[in-house]
């Protein structure tokens, strides 16, 4: 294929002429735009360790009371997008948020979704469309887009979790606002326990509740429990994975970001393929390697790391006697919704 024509080999008169009114010539960037057979990707493979981040999130509870700060948050941000847009991939941001005792975060809600992963502590809740859900490590808690949602802490001891946002997107799309609002009403039910055992759910007079999302909070106990049984009923299956979904659709649990369990057996090494979204990985017990072709992150428990889209990755769980759990957040619903998701076995281009 011939070289495309360079912006400075037209005459400067022209291009000043073009810019005058808002004009830009295609060509001389159309391979920037549209690369040859992969993305152009900013977002960077990058590893947060906990036990770097705990003790500045803890500072930050000396430094800053809850009533400045509304929500205490250290964004992981990813240096391929520049630490000013507070970003982990093209359309996730992630933040370590610390909840002190006694601590209550006022309720708002906003237009881009977000999901709570309990990563230390007891005694937190986060109440969330007048829904009371308790926080406990491992715990999986949505606040999806437009409901309101406010965090609290009774306990004795610091409570800290990760968040999973589509903020980016929204940000760019220019719809990221919120509002705050007045201390929420507890109202009577959990999710959790009405969708509690799998392939059955509430059928008041053979109706369905048709909400949106009916359960809020997916206890890690629940979690856990059904990938090791999983990993017990199937010892052929390499993969050890569960997804999030809407217990009475079976649709991710929201609607832009995709949110999964995974366990990795005593000693085991998993391929990944390349996949078009980004992908986050959070250990919730034990400890794992993730790597690419580039490099590798040694993650304990507590640790996040992020991994490109269009890239292979191996996890390994070195550990000859545990096994290693990890919480999994990624783009996919967004990409297919999009239909650019793609899943490329062999590392070769394969159109959507």
């Amino acid at each position: 294929m011939n070289d495309l024509g360079r912006l400075e080999d037209l005459p400067a008169d022209y291009v000043a002429e073009l810019r005058a009114l808002n004009l830009v010539p295609l060509w001389p960037s159309l391979r920037g735009v549209l690369p040859p057979n992969t993305p152009t990707r900013q977002t960077q493979a990058t590893h947060w360790p906990y036990k770097t981040i705990k003790p500045l999130l803890l500072k930050a509870g000396e430094l800053t009371p809850i009533e400045k700060a509304e929500r205490r948050v250290l964004v992981l941000a990813n240096p391929g997008h520049t630490l000013e847009k507070m970003q982990a991939s093209a359309a996730m941001y992630l933040g370590m948020q610390l909840l002190m005792p006694g601590e209550w975060a006022p309720s708002h809600r906003h237009t881009p979704n977000a999901v709570r992963m309990v990563v230390e502590g007891e005694g937190a809740w986060t109440t969330v469309d007048g829904e009371r859900c308790p926080m406990s490590r491992g715990d999986l808690i949505l606040t999806p887009t437009g409901l309101w949602h406010e965090h609290g802490h009774d306990g004795s001891e610091p409570v800290i979790w990760l968040d999973v946002l589509d903020l980016p997107l929204a940000f760019y799309l220019e719809v990221s606002y919120h509002l705050n609002g007045a201390r929420q009403e507890t109202k009577p039910g959990q999710g959790d326990r009405a969708y509690a055992r799998a392939g059955v759910v509430p059928t008041p007079v053979f109706g369905r509740s048709g909400k949106r999302y009916p359960m809020l909070r997916y206890p890690w106990a629940d979690a856990k429990a059904a990938l090791q049984s999983l990993a017990a009923d199937r010892p052929d299956v390499d993969a050890v994975q569960v997804t999030y979904v809407n217990p009475e659709t079976g649709e991710d649990v929201e609607n832009i970001l995709g949110f999964h369990a995974m366990m990795l057996r005593p000693g085991q090494t998993l391929q990944l393929p390349a996949r078009s979204p980004a992908a986050v990985y959070h250990v919730i017990e034990g400890a794992a390697r993730v790597a690419t072709e580039a490099q590798g992150f040694d993650l304990v428990a507590a640790d996040t790391c992020c991994i490109p889209g269009y890239t292979a990755t191996t996890l390994t769980n070195a550990s000859a006697s545990a096994a290693a759990f990890l919480f999994i957040a990624d783009e996919s619903p967004l990409h297919r919704k999009l239909g650019v998701y793609e899943v490329r076995p062999d590392n070769q281009p394969h159109m959507p």
